[in-house]
């Protein structure tokens, strides 16, 4: 009898460069918003600013759109949307 188990390569994930790349119950930090000016403005009022931490909270049964936890709101965005939101990759960010 052969047993297999799933073994991790020992390499690590690389940290999400994008709102949308973050996984469910990851966070990451705001670095800046690639949106049109009256919807970073929006994003902006509330709570998506640079430096704060965003937690990638739930979906819809079918992956979009996705709620995520920012300065104690819950924001539901669609996948294209997230997907310009770009977040901190530097050790600083941790």
């Amino acid at each position: 009898m052969q047993l297999s188990f799933n073994k991790t390569s020992g390499r690590r994930r690389r940290a999400p460069a994008t709102l949308g790349e973050l996984r469910l119950g990851e966070q990451g930090v705001l670095d800046r918003l690639d949106l049109p000016e009256g919807d970073a403005r929006r994003l902006m009022e509330l709570g998506f600013l640079p430096g704060n931490t965003v937690f990638a909270a739930c979906c819809a049964p079918g992956g979009d759109p996705r709620v995520f936890r920012v300065d104690g709101s819950e924001v539901a965005l669609r996948a294209d949307t997230a997907s310009r939101i770009a977040l901190r990759t530097d050790s600083a960010a941790k």
